[in-house]
């Protein structure tokens, strides 16, 4: 059976269309509401819309059970990761990064800088999706492996964003830094969760040779984790603003979890 690429043509299109109207509706609520930082939480759920939008275009195609894995892995991760953001930013004042571009452009900069590669980056790295969507059956053991390591994904992110909220919240823990639970391994658990949930997705839609074409999606997942908005710029502005931070960098793996490095003391 060949490969339906029409119908991934038209589903590449269509989701493209519906990352432009996400991205529109979270500018118009950035201007309604005066907080543009609502767009960080339609990240998740940006991805959960293209999965289904995919679903519904290629409906006839592809192996049931490998098709709804894809579906309902990008949608738990998705809908938590989301709601976890909107919780966290409820009451807090707009986000410093947003109020800098205000300033400094208006709020043309925010599409320009933000909505635009954010919107492409969605869209790029949900491809394995959408071509796993359209694999023919059976679904291959690789759907089991990539199940497995979005499963630990999904649990070092919900984990890691559970143990630093309830560490904020502690009024013995101000001013410290997190180096418990998750974080006392690696110091961004919840960026190397996020990495293993798309290798996971990945290796879950490896049900053809295919699916390899698409490599370059979590790669550039695991990119911007690592190196742009994710860890990079979290610890620069660590740097900046957390007493003892340098001390907890000295000691602690930057991204994969491994144990604390000997001889360094806690900050607690």
């Amino acid at each position: 059976m060949s490969f339906p690429t029409g119908t991934l043509l038209l589903s590449l299109g269509l989701t493209l269309v519906a990352v432009a109207l996400v991205m529109g509706g979270s500018f118009l609520i950035g201007r309604i509401t005066g907080k543009y930082s609502v767009i960080d939480a339609v990240w998740g759920p940006g991805f959960v819309v293209i999965a289904w939008v995919s679903l519904l275009v290629t409906a006839g195609h592809g192996d049931g059970l490998l098709r709804w894995a894809l579906v309902i892995m990008v949608t738990l991760w998705g809908g938590r990761l989301g709601a976890y953001i909107l919780i966290r930013n409820h009451g807090l004042p707009e986000d410093e990064r947003y109020t800098e571009m205000l300033q400094d452009s208006g709020p043309a900069v925010i599409v320009r800088k933000v909505q635009l590669p954010q919107g492409l980056a969605m869209w790029f790295v949900s491809f394995p999706v959408q071509v796993g969507l359209l694999l023919p059956g059976p679904a291959r053991w690789t759907l089991w492996l990539g199940v497995a390591v979005w499963a630990v994904g999904l649990f070092f992110e919900a984990v890691g964003d559970a143990q630093l909220a309830a560490f904020k919240k502690d009024p013995a823990t101000k001013g410290q830094v997190m180096d418990r639970g998750l974080w006392r391994y690696t110091r961004h658990p919840n960026y190397f969760g996020d990495a293993c949930v798309w290798w996971g997705i990945f290796l879950a839609a490896l049900a053809s040779w295919i699916t390899l074409l698409t490599v370059l999606s979590p790669v550039l997942m695991t990119y911007l984790l690592v190196a742009k908005t994710g860890k990079a710029l979290t610890e620069k502005r660590m740097a900046k603003s957390k007493p003892g931070y340098a001390e907890y960098v000295a000691r602690t793996s930057g991204f994969l979890p491994l144990p604390p490095r000997k001889g360094a003391v806690a900050s607690r």
